[in-house]
C-alpha cells in the first residue's frame, strides 16, 4: 500500500463542534499527565524496543505537550533522508498510537492479544510530507470493573506490561486501575476496629472481587490470603508507574457505600440498609449491607479510604465508584437521589478538592424501570457540572445519552461494551460501532468528551477492538468493507484474496449483529446446560461463516506458521463447530420428540463421540485456547498448596457454576481445550444418555431430575484435581484439515 493511500486513511482534523463541546468543561483542564515529556518519550522508546527489537532504532521519538493547545492528542510523523521515521506527539500515548497507525497502514503490521505480525519492510516506507494524526476526543477510556475478574485476575507483571503497551498503541489515555485495592481496604477496616474474622467474612475470592467491590456478593471463594494483598499491591505500583509514564490518567477506586457486616457492631446506630439477594444468590453470600450516603459515617469511611488511595497510589484526580450497581435504591425521591450523589462526591472532594467522579452508566440500563428521567437527572445533577463523567457503558446497543439530553449536561464517554463474561464466540455490531460515536458527537448540545471500550472480558474478537480504538482518531465512519480488507492484509502479512474475502464475509454477517437489544452472550447450546428447550437463534447466516472457513482452509498451508493466522483458523473452525453443535442438538430433540431411537443415537453419537472431542483436540493445539493456562496462572500466585487449591477452585467455578449452586451458570463460558473435554462434553454425554434411557423405558424426560444429576458433573469438574496442559498439543493444521474434510460437507447439507 502506498504512502499516499495510507495518508488519506489517517489524517483527520479537529472538528470545531467538538472544541465547542470540550470547552464547556474547564474543570477537566487540570487533568494532565503527571510524567514529564522526557519520561513519556522514554516510555515509548522502551515500548518499541519490546515490540520491534533492533528495528526500533529506526524511529526517532519525542513528546511535546505544546503540540496541542486544547488537550486533544496529536502526533506528527515524517521521514528523514536516511529512511528513519520521526514522530512527535503531544503525549506518550499520542506518539505510541501515531507510530502504531504508521505500522498498520504503511508497513502492514499488526499487534493484538492473539498474536502479532511485525514483518517490517526494509527500509521503512517513506512518508511524503508530514502525516498529522489528531483525535477529536479528550479521553479514550478502557476497561470495565468486571474485566479485573473475568480476564486479568491472575495476571503477572509481564502480562500487565503487554497490556499497558497495547493500551498505549491503541491510544488509551484513561484506563481503569483497580488492582490491589483490597490491601488498602484491609488497613481501613483495621483502623475502624474490625477484627480479622469480620474482614475475612467480607472479602470474596480473587475471581469474584469485581462483584465484592460493587456490593453484589461477599465471602464466596474466600478468604483472601495475606499474600494476595501483598502481591497485588506490588503489582498495582508497577501498573500505575507504567501507565503514568505514557501520559495516561489512571482511574482509581473510591467508596461506594458497601460495607462489611462488622461495621454494625462498631456503629450500631448507623443508617444501613440490607439489600435483597443479587442474581439468585442467597443471603449467606449476598444481600449487601449498604451505608446510606447521607449518614456521617459514609463521609468518614469514604475519606479514610480515599486518603489511603492517594497516599499509596498517588492521584490523577479521577475516581470511579458506582452506587446502586444492579441494586434498587431505597427511595425514588429525586431529592434523596440528588443528596446521595452530593454525599458520594463530598467523600472524594474532602480528600482531593480537584476530584472528578467517573461513574458507570450501567445502572440506568440494568434498572431501567427505576431510573426514569427525573431520577437520572437528580442523581447526575447532584454533582457540579463537569465534575462527573458518565460512561455510557453499552452505547453501541443501548445508548443512554440519546434520551437523557446528553446526560443532562454532564460530560460522558460513548462506550462499546461488546462482551459479557469474556465469552468465546464471534460477535460484533460493526455498523453500530462505526456510526454511533459520530452520532453522539453531533447530538444536539452534546456533552461527549471521549470514546471507550468497556468489555466485561477481553482476549477475544481482536478485530472489534482494533476498529473501535481506531475510530477515536477518525473524523467520520470508515468504509467497513475496505477497512476489514486492510485488516486481513496486516493481520497475516499476506495479500491473498481469499483472506480478504473471508473477512468481508465475517464482517457482513457474524460481526454485524443488527438484532435490536441482542446481548452478545454466547447463547450456543454448546456452552449451556442441555435441555429440550434451548435458544438456538442466530443473528447471522451460517453460510457466510462456512464459506469464510473454506477460504481460510485454502490459505492455511502457506500461513499456518503465523500465530495470528493459526489463532484465527482455530477460532473460525470453533465457530463452525459451535453452529454444527446446534444443528445436531436440533436433530437430537426432534428424534426424541418423534420417539426415533436410531436417529437419536446417530445424532447424539456424532456429537458426543466425534464432534466435541475433535473440537477439544483443535482447541488444545493453540496456546490461546488452553484451560491449563488459566488454571496454572491462578495456582502460580499461591505461596502454598492451600492457597493454590483456593485459587484453582475460584478459577474453575467462575467459568462454570459461577456460585456454589450455579447461580449465574455458564455466564463466563469459555471454549477451551480441557474444559471442552471434562465439562461441556460430559454434560452432553449425560444428556444424550438420559434421553436414550427415557425412550427405552417409555419415561418422560424430567428437566429438574436431569439438572440435579448434571449438577454433580459440574461440581465434579470444579473439585477435579486434574492438571491440564499449558503448552499446545498436536498439529493445528492437520486437526483443522481433518475436521474440515469431515464436517464441511455436513455443514453444506445443513444449510
Amino acid at each position: 500500500m502506498s504512502s499516499r493511500s495510507g495518508c488519506s486513511l489517517l489524517v483527520v482534523v479537529v472538528l470545531s463542534v467538538f472544541v465547542t463541546v470540550h470547552c464547556k468543561f474547564p474543570t477537566l483542564e487540570h487533568i494532565k499527565a503527571s510524567a514529564s515529556a522526557k519520561t513519556q518519550g522514554r516510555a515509548v522508546v522502551e515500548l518499541l524496543k519490546r515490540l520491534l527489537g533492533t528495528r526500533s532504532t529506526e524511529f526517532i521519538l519525542s513528546v511535546n505537550s505544546s503540540l496541542s493547545n486544547d488537550s486533544l492528542d496529536v502526533c506528527e510523523l515524517r521521514s528523514t533522508k536516511n529512511n528513519k521515521i520521526v514522530a512527535t506527539g503531544s503525549s506518550g500515548v499520542a506518539v505510541a498510537s501515531g507510530i502504531y497507525n504508521y505500522l498498520k497502514y504503511f508497513c502492514n503490521c499488526h499487534v493484538s492479544w492473539s498474536g502479532s505480525q511485525l514483518a517490517l519492510p526494509r527500509p521503512l516506507p517513506r512518508l511524503t510530507g508530514v502525516l498529522r494524526i489528531n483525535t477529536q476526543h479528550r479521553f479514550r477510556y478502557y476497561q470495565n470493573v468486571c474485566t479485573f475478574s473475568y480476564s486479568s485476575v491472575w495476571w503477572d507483571w509481564p502480562r500487565w506490561e503487554r497490556e499497558v503497551d497495547w493500551m498505549a498503541l491503541n491510544g488509551i489515555n484513561l484506563p481503569l486501575a483497580f488492582t490491589g485495592q483490597e490491601a488498602l481496604w484491609l488497613e481501613v477496616y483495621r483502623a475502624l476496629g474490625l477484627n480479622q474474622s469480620e474482614i475475612e467474612d467480607y472479602f470474596s475470592g480473587p475471581a469474584f472481587l469485581a462483584w465484592n467491590r460493587m456490593g453484589n456478593v461477599f465471602r464466596f471463594g474466600g478468604p483472601l490470603p495475606q499474600s494476595w494483598h501483598v502481591s497485588q499491591l506490588y503489582l498495582q505500583f508497577r501498573i500505575l508507574e507504567r501507565m503514568r509514564s505514557f501520559g495516561m490518567t489512571p482511574v482509581l477506586p473510591a467508596f461506594s457505600g458497601s460495607i462489611p457486616k462488622g461495621i454494625l457492631r462498631l456503629y450500631p446506630e448507623a443508617n444501613v440498609t440490607r439489600l435483597g439477594p443479587w442474581a439468585h444468590f442467597n443471603c449467606s453470600i449476598s444481600c449487601a449491607y449498604i451505608l446510606d450516603p447521607l449518614d456521617p459515617l459514609f463521609l468518614h469511611i469514604g475519606s479514610l479510604y480515599l486518603s489511603q488511595v492517594v497516599k499509596q497510589f498517588g492521584t490523577d484526580h479521577i475516581y470511579n465508584t458506582d452506587t446502586f450497581n444492579e441494586m434498587t435504591p431505597p427511595s425514588s425521591d429525586p431529592a434523596y437521589l440528588s443528596a446521595v450523589s452530593q454525599a458520594v462526591f463530598a467523600s472524594m472532594t474532602s480528600v482531593d478538592p480537584q476530584a472528578i467522579w467517573l461513574m458507570q452508566g450501567w445502572l440506568f440500563f440494568s434498572e431501567a424501570a427505576f431510573w426514569k428521567p427525573a431520577q437520572i437527572r437528580a442523581l447526575l445533577q447532584g454533582v457540579p457540572l463537569g465534575r462527573l463523567i458518565v460512561l455510557d457503558l453499552f452505547a453501541e446497543t443501548e445508548p443512554i445519552f440519546s434520551y437523557t439530553e446528553s446526560f443532562y449536561g454532564q460530560p460522558f464517554i460513548w462506550c462499546m461494551l461488546h462482551n459479557f463474561g469474556g465469552n468465546s464466540g464471534f460477535f460484533g455490531t460493526v455498523e453500530s460501532i462505526n456510526s454511533g460515536p459520530f452520532k453522539a458527537l453531533h447530538f444536539p448540545n452534546s456533552s461527549l468528551v471521549g470514546l471507550g471500550m468497556t468489555p466485561e472480558g477481553i482476549e477475544q474478537n481482536p478485530v472489534i477492538y482494533e476498529l473501535m480504538s481506531e475510530l477515536a482518531w477518525r473524523k467520520e465512519p470508515v468504509n467497513l468493507s475496505k477497512w476489514v480488507s486492510l485488516y486481513a492484509i496486516r493481520r497475516y502479512g499476506s495479500t491473498q484474496d481469499n483472506l480478504t474475502a473471508a473477512w468481508r464475509l465475517l464482517f457482513s454477517s457474524v460481526y454485524n449483529c443488527t438484532v435490536p437489544h441482542y446481548k452478545n452472550h454466547n447463547h450456543s447450546p454448546l456452552v449451556r446446560r442441555p435441555s429440550l428447550h434451548m435458544n438456538t437463534g442466530l443473528w447471522y447466516e451460517p453460510a457466510h461463516v462456512f464459506k469464510a472457513w473454506k477460504l481460510m482452509m485454502e490459505a492455511a498451508p502457506a500461513l499456518i506458521a503465523k500465530e495470528t493466522f493459526r489463532y484465527d483458523l482455530v477460532d473460525v473452525t470453533r465457530q463452525v463447530l459451535q453452529v454444527l453443535t446446534t444443528s445436531y442438538y436440533q436433530d437430537i430433540v426432534q428424534a426424541f420428540n418423534s420417539h426415533k431411537l436410531p436417529e437419536l443415537l446417530t445424532a447424539g453419537g456424532v456429537l458426543v463421540y466425534d464432534l466435541l472431542p475433535e473440537l477439544n483436540r483443535l482447541l488444545s493445539s493453540e496456546r490461546s485456547f488452553l484451560l491449563g493456562t488459566w488454571l496454572e496462572q491462578a495456582r502460580s500466585l499461591a505461596l502454598n498448596e492451600k492457597e493454590a487449591q483456593l485459587y484453582d477452585m475460584n478459577a474453575r467455578n467462575q467459568l462454570t457454576l459461577w456460585g456454589p449452586s450455579g447461580e449465574i451458570l455458564d455466564y463466563a463460558s469459555k471454549e477451551w481445550g480441557g474444559l471442552m473435554e471434562d465439562y461441556y462434553t460430559q454434560r452432553w454425554a449425560l444428556f444424550v444418555h438420559t434421553l436414550v434411557e427415557c425412550l427405552n423405558s417409555g419415561r418422560p424426560f424430567k428437566q429438574d431430575a436431569f439438572n440435579q444429576e448434571v449438577f454433580q458433573v459440574e461440581k465434579g469438574f470444579i473439585f477435579n484435581s486434574r492438571r491440564y496442559p499449558t503448552k499446545p498439543q498436536g498439529d493445528t493444521y492437520q486437526i483443522a484439515r481433518r475436521i474440515f474434510l469431515k464436517y464441511y460437507p455436513q455443514a453444506l447439507k445443513r444449510l
